[in-house]
């Protein structure tokens, strides 16, 4: 196993939490991002649907996160939350371009790359596979709180506090060694 695979994945220091289910008409568990998930040849977020959250569940959250990045605290590509309990699908491109599909009332975070989308893989060349984990986060309060400046890192540490369950799909990247 590589070093890369042995990171702690975001929800390994927060409290357990019952799961639930999430698929996409794009992404594999396990697979490997279409191009169109890649900053350089789309950048377009891809298609989710859920099912299953928990009751209580009063509104979502949707993240994507690389702890692969060779940052020393990982990448969050994506930040969404406050997205109504009736919403349990976003199209493909819902967080991207004009951000058609994107349910009203959600709100966009800024993601690592200082911008309210979704930004594609870029893992550098020859740092090996990246993983990119998608959650879906059912969330106990329709108003999470803070708001579409907020970091990562500050609606991450709601979500600590707000979330009653939790969906995770899985997806690799790798860009290969240049020459």
């Amino acid at each position: 196993m590589s070093e890369l695979k042995r990171r702690p994945l975001p929800h390994d220091f927060h409290p357990p939490v019952p799961q639930f289910t999430v698929t996409s008409d794009e992404v594999e568990p396990g697979g490997t991002l279409r191009p169109e998930q890649v900053q350089a040849q789309g950048n377009r977020s891809p298609h989710l649907r859920w099912e299953g959250a928990p009751a209580g569940t009063k509104s979502y959250a949707v993240t994507c996160y690389d702890p692969d990045a060779p940052t020393g605290s990982g990448f969050w590509h994506w930040t969404l939350f406050d997205i109504p309990v009736s919403v349990t699908e976003l199209p493909a491109g819902a967080g991207s371009g004009d951000m058609k599909g994107l349910p009203e009332g959600t709100v966009h975070a800024r993601n690592d790359a200082g911008t309210r989308e979704f930004t594609g893989a870029a893992p550098p060349p020859g740092d090996g596979p990246h993983r990119y984990v998608f959650t879906v986060y059912a969330v106990d309060q329709e108003k999470l709180g803070p708001d579409a400046d907020a970091s990562p890192a500050a609606v991450g540490f709601n979500l600590r506090f707000h979330t009653i369950g939790r969906a995770q799909l899985i997806a690799e990247f790798e860009v290969p060694a240049e020459g």
